[in-house]
């Protein structure tokens, strides 16, 4: 596989705290290590006296931090504002910059935020997300979108059902720099419950086909495109071990457990291999790409390829 570069974060920056990073004039992302479950990225843009947000986070007191590290940059306070997807990580904070921002998503991650509710609350009761109101997308789009944040061109692109029905790419081409949202996690492992493992081919497909050299994924380090080889690495996995097990009649937790994650044994969140197992079964059999999954059982083979242990939100 082709090696992928990382963007340190800014001298200074605490191993565990939130941080920006500049990619072009007007453009930063902004990261929350270490990049597992609920700590994703962000992404902000400003031109022309107006402040564009890509994401927001998972509680009330990210989300706030967020807002604090565009005021600190010296950014006007967003007016619109991204989902690139309908996860809760990325959609909670939502509420912290409305009504002042428009928020913009695919026409199916409107669907799914106002779907899940305070889905989040669900998976991990114990978690202070603080105030927190479901707050959809109110502009949204089918196909392609394209904003203008000053000089900045930002072009809002769905890639078809991948990680989540509702997918966002968000590219600045002539900064080239490509926001994925969880499309790719760089470090950690991909996953397919909500979504489609064929479709997830096809997105890392046309995240290449953009040639950005900056990539912005949805949890972890700012890297370059050589990320999108592991992501395909590990699918073409996924789908391999599908087949065979399938085939053979067995369970996607048996599969799970008796898999060599070989080359892909350091990636976090190893236990979703078995939800990207049930995903991929699913596509075998025919259900239309993200027809819901039994979540309750998909939940509990997680639990069970953690070592028994429930999955730790870190937010």
């Amino acid at each position: 596989m082709t090696s992928t570069r990382t963007i340190a974060p800014a001298p200074g920056a605490e191993g565990t705290e939130p941080y920006t990073v500049p990619l072009a004039p007007g453009v930063s992302a902004y990261i929350q290590p270490d990049g597992g479950w609920c700590l994703n990225n962000a992404g902000i843009v400003t031109g022309g006296g107006r402040t564009l947000l890509i994401d927001t986070a998972p509680t009330e007191r990210r989300a706030l931090l967020l807002r604090d590290a565009v005021a600190a940059g010296g950014a006007p306070r967003p007016s619109l504002l991204v989902n690139t997807h309908h996860h809760g990580d990325h959609t909670y904070g939502n509420c912290v910059f409305t009504p002042e921002a428009t928020v913009i998503g695919h026409d199916d991650c409107r669907a799914e935020v106002l779907a899940a509710g305070l889905q989040l609350h669900t998976l991990w009761p114990e978690v202070d997300y603080g105030h927190v109101e479901v707050t959809a997308p109110t502009l949204t789009y089918t196909d392609t979108l394209t904003l203008h944040i000053g000089e900045t061109e930002v072009r809002l692109i769905h890639p078809g059902v991948a990680h989540t029905v509702g997918d966002t790419i968000a590219h600045l081409p002539e900064h080239g720099v490509v926001f994925t949202g969880d499309l790719v996690f760089h470090g950690g492992t991909p996953f397919l419950m909500m979504g489609s493992l064929s479709g997830s081919l096809r997105a890392v497909e046309r995240l290449r086909a953009l040639d950005a050299p900056v990539v912005v994924p949805g949890h972890g380090r700012v890297t370059d495109p050589g990320v999108y080889d592991t992501v395909e690495a590990y699918l073409r996995f996924v789908q391999d071990l599908a087949r065979t097990s399938h085939a053979a009649g067995r369970t996607p937790l048996e599969a799970a457990r008796d898999a060599d994650l070989g080359e892909f044994a350091g990636l976090r969140e190893s236990e979703r291999l078995v939800a990207n197992l049930h995903r991929a079964y699913a596509e075998l059999e025919g259900l239309p790409l993200g027809a819901p999954l039994d979540a309750p059982t998909v939940l509990a083979d997680m639990q069970t390829m953690n070592g028994g242990r429930p999955i730790a939100c870190h937010a």
